[in-house]
C-alpha cells in the first residue's frame, strides 16, 4: 500500500489543517502554544497527518486511541478523548461502556475502573452542557449467553475457536482457562451484543500490543486478518494510530507482527 500522507504546500497550511482536524476530532479549541510537543508533534503530525489519513475511519481510530490513553493512566487525555468520542456521536454510551469492559479484561480491572468512572462523568457532563437529563442506563440483564455452566463452557469453546481462527480450544482444567477464558472472556464477553466484533478487535489489538505480550499479539493479529474483520492495509494503519498514542517502540513490534502474520496467511 502506497503511503497516504497528505501533501502540504507550506508549513502554515500543515498547521492550519492540524488545528482544523484537532477541533473536528476533539470538539474543543486547538492548543495555541507553539512548543515542539503541541505544534510540531500534536498539531502538525498527530492531527494534520495521522488523523487525516483515509486508511481507517475516525470511529475506528477512536477505539484504538481510547484503549491507549486508558492504559496510559493519563487523566486529562482520557477525559478529553472520552468526551470527544461521546459528544461527536462516533461512539454511543452503550458502546463505550462495553469497550470499557472489554478493555478491563485485556488491560486489567484497576485501569478499567478509572476508564468506567470517566465514561460516566463525561456522559453526565455532555448532558449538563445540553441542559438535558441523563438517560436511564440500558439494563444489563438478562444475559444473552447461557446460564447453565456446561452450556456456557461449550459456548466459550465455540467462540474461542471461531474468534481466534483455531481448530481447538484451551483446556477447561485450570481456573485461568476454564473459569476465565472459556467461561467469561469467550463464554460471555466476546458474545455480548453491545459492541461489534470489529470494534472488539480494535480494542483488543491495542491492549495486547501495549502490554508487550508476544503470543497474544501474534494470535490476535493473525485472527483479525484471517477473519477478514480487518484488512492488511487497515491493520497497517492501525499500527500508526497505535504508535502515535502509545509510542514508536511498541508500534514497531506491532507493525512487524502485522507483516509477519500477513505473510503467514498468504502462504496458507
Amino acid at each position: 500500500m502506497a503511503d497516504q500522507s497528505p501533501a502540504f504546500p507550506s508549513a502554515a497550511a500543515r498547521r492550519a489543517l492540524g488545528r482544523q482536524v484537532y477541533e473536528q476530532v476533539m470538539l474543543t479549541e486547538a492548543p495555541s502554544d507553539d512548543s515542539p510537543f503541541a505544534g510540531a508533534g500534536l498539531l502538525d503530525f498527530v492531527f494534520a497527518e495521522v488523523w487525516s489519513r483515509p486508511g481507517l475511519s475516525r470511529r475506528d481510530r477512536r477505539f484504538v486511541t481510547l484503549a491507549c490513553v486508558a492504559a496510559a493512566d493519563t487523566v486529562r487525555p482520557i477525559q478529553e478523548h472520552v468526551y470527544a468520542a461521546l459528544k461527536s456521536g462516533d461512539v454511543t454510551y452503550d458502546e463505550l461502556t462495553e469497550a470499557v469492559l472489554h478493555f478491563a479484561v485485556y488491560c486489567g480491572w484497576p485501569k478499567g475502573s478509572f476508564f468506567a468512572q470517566t465514561a460516566t462523568e463525561q456522559w453526565e457532563r455532555i448532558h449538563a452542557e445540553r441542559g438535558e437529563p441523563v438517560p436511564p442506563p440500558t439494563p444489563t440483564l438478562p444475559l444473552t449467553t447461557a446460564s447453565d455452566p456446561e452450556l456456557r463452557l461449550q459456548g466459550g469453546e465455540a467462540a474461542f475457536k471461531s474468534i481466534n481462527e483455531l481448530e481447538f480450544a484451551v483446556p477447561r482444567d485450570h481456573p485461568y482457562y476454564g473459569a476465565g477464558i472459556l467461561n467469561f472472556v469467550f463464554g460471555e464477553m466476546w458474545q455480548r451484543p453491545g459492541l461489534g466484533l470489529r470494534e472488539r478487535r480494535l480494542v483488543t489489538l491495542a491492549c495486547v500490543a501495549l502490554d508487550d505480550t508476544e503470543g497474544p499479539v501474534r494470535s490476535h493479529v493473525y485472527s483479525a486478518l484471517k477473519s477478514g474483520d480487518l484488512s492488511y492495509p487497515e491493520m497497517k494503519e492501525l499500527s500508526l494510530q497505535f504508535a502515535a498514542y502509545y509510542g514508536w517502540p511498541k508500534g514497531s513490534f506491532l507493525a512487524q507482527v502485522i507483516d509477519e502474520q500477513h505473510e503467514r496467511i498468504e502462504a496458507e
